[in-house]
């Protein structure tokens, strides 16, 4: 079989967790020769390390420094681009989704965080494709505030809110049901050991080397669930898989380089997004399995809230832009012009940093254009360019 998943992986440190992934997938039975490595790093890093890694793991890839990127940006014509991908930001993992859609061969994606393992339980590849290609009946989440706490599952033991759930959204009423599933276009494992708190939270948990005193393990997690149409959820990418089709409304916002320095939210926007188009288009996101064990490296709290802060307001607001646009819309790339139009040409001024609306609608249409631009007829590229 040809490699038909790109493996995602931001790292500038501990890339060595690979091997557990790789060791997982051995332990399954899941065929490695599926996975195609993507590396995203720093001029800075051991990028022949990385290299060396994969070929002693025998498994397929490429990495990706600053000067690697540049020169893919001018082999593919895409150069007056290159400013989708913000500098030194974990939201690189555009560069990965710009990747992968220049390779038809790919067909789903994975990103994984160079701080997380593996829990022996679960066949990680496996149980996310799977996922992918969920049928029958699942749990379905709702609230009264319209967004679904992802750690709601022992709620009553831990008090836990997720990096990116509206702080006016909390206190909600949360509803259960089932039904059948829809097709399932990502699907979310989430993280025991160390929560994906915000900055502030992990403050009022009295931490303040960034990573929480409450602590996540097996029991808080019962399952896989599905937030019903309408209702909003943190998608964090540390441990995520998706299909190709959703790259377009996929994108990995412009954090922590821009001027206003709002940072953290890359990934919890671009699954506001995602979950308006699938809601749109009728699709599903699946939360839940497989676990990976997150493993945060210690680092100043206020570092995190520093970054966090010029950003909270907005992300209170962000979902209410975009909850009523493109309901017309019958591809991912239309609902996502929808938001990007609202965004872009909005008067946010009411809102502290309210222009960095206009500049993420403005890098969502580009977001588009670039798409275009790779999928324009062109000299074929081998997927390890």
């Amino acid at each position: 079989m040809s490699h038909d998943i790109c493996v995602v992986v931001p790292t500038i440190r501990e890339y060595e967790c690979m091997r557990a992934y790789f060791d997982n997938a051995r332990e399954h039975g899941f065929d490695l020769d599926r996975l195609f490595v993507l590396l995203v790093t720093e001029d800075f890093c051991d990028t022949e390390g990385m290299q060396a890694m994969l070929d002693d793991e025998d498994v397929a890839g490429a990495v990706f420094d600053e000067s690697a990127r540049e020169q893919w940006y001018e082999t593919h014509d895409i150069e007056e681009f290159s400013h989708l991908v913000p500098a030194a930001s974990h939201a690189q993992t555009s560069f990965g989704l710009l990747y992968m859609w220049a390779h038809s061969e790919f067909d789903y994606g994975v990103f994984i965080d160079d701080d997380t393992l593996p829990h022996d339980e679960w066949d990680f590849f496996g149980r996310h494709m799977n996922n992918l290609h969920r049928e029958g009946d699942v749990e379905t989440v709702s609230s009264d505030e319209q967004w679904v706490n992802v750690l709601f599952q022992n709620f009553d033991e831990h008090g836990l809110y997720p990096r990116g759930y509206p702080y006016s959204a909390m206190h909600e009423t949360v509803e259960t049901d089932t039904r059948e599933v829809r097709e399932v276009v990502a699907s979310q494992g989430l993280w025991t050991n160390v929560p994906d708190l915000d900055a502030v939270r992990i403050l009022m948990d009295g931490d303040l080397e960034g990573q929480a005193q409450t602590r996540t393990d097996f029991e808080d997690f019962e399952g896989d669930f599905v937030a019903e149409d309408g209702q909003y959820l943190t998608v964090c990418s540390m441990n995520l898989a998706f299909k190709r089709e959703v790259i377009p409304a996929f994108y990995q916002l412009p954090m922590d380089d821009n001027e206003w320095e709002v940072g953290r939210f890359d990934d919890i926007w671009s699954g506001v997004f995602l979950k308006r188009a699938a809601d749109v288009l009728r699709k599903d996101i699946i939360t839940g399995y497989p676990l990976c064990e997150h493993n945060k490296a210690a680092r100043p709290t206020f570092d995190d809230l520093n970054n966090e802060v010029p950003g909270l307001e907005l992300n209170e607001h962000l979902w209410e832009v975009v909850d009523s646009v493109g309901e017309d819309a019958d591809s991912y790339a239309d609902v996502f012009e929808a938001m990007a139009d609202a965004l872009e040409t909005g008067d946010w001024s009411d809102y502290r940093n309210g222009e960095f609306f206009n500049y993420v609608g403005d890098h969502m249409q580009d977001w588009l254009a670039c798409l275009d631009a790779l999928a324009a007829p062109r000299a074929a590229v081998p997927a390890d360019d």
